[in-house]
């Protein structure tokens, strides 16, 4: 039996990095649906509907690449 480790760090590297940019991507949905408290007088409206679309995007992209890994695995 022989194992090849080069394959087995650079699949350790690429898994590492996609978690960690996944939960960074989750986390800034996260903190884009969070409410805000002392607001200053310059912040308006419609940054809290930009910071909400924004949100909404990370989420969209986290359910994408969860769906692209279901994809991988099953098919």
């Amino acid at each position: 039996m022989h194992i090849d480790w080069a394959a087995l760090g650079q699949v350790f590297g690429v898994s590492l990095v996609v978690t960690v940019g996944l939960v960074g991507i989750f986390t800034l949905g996260i903190v884009g649906t969070s409410p805000r408290t002392g607001g200053s007088a310059d912040s308006g409206a419609g940054t809290g509907a930009l910071a909400r679309s924004g949100a909404y995007a990370c989420f969209a992209l986290c359910a994408a690449a969860v769906g692209y890994g279901i994809y991988l695995i099953v098919a």
